[in-house]
């Protein structure tokens, strides 16, 4: 997984576990509070430049999670019109 935003310092968490991604998230968040209350400029941007990479991965996970249906199964029995 790369996205424009992956920290470079990452390493690989596609190997990560979705609640393994989701304790590092809240964690990221945690110290970026911190990082907020202190008004460091430079640690809020890495931190969110990790949080972003984290949030990403948990996002791909919960993808590859759901089934993906081919069809509408819902396209007949909702009529909006």
């Amino acid at each position: 997984m790369s996205t424009q935003s992956e920290h470079p310092l990452i390493n690989e968490i596609s190997s990560l576990t979705l609640d393994e991604i989701q304790h590092k998230i809240s964690d990221l968040n945690k110290k970026l509070a911190f990082a907020y209350g202190t008004g460091n400029q430079a640690v809020i941007h890495q931190l969110t430049m990790l949080m972003n990479s984290h949030q990403e991965a948990y996002r791909v996970k919960i993808d590859e999670a759901m089934p993906k249906d081919s069809g509408d199964k819902f396209g007949n029995i909702i009529d909006i019109s």
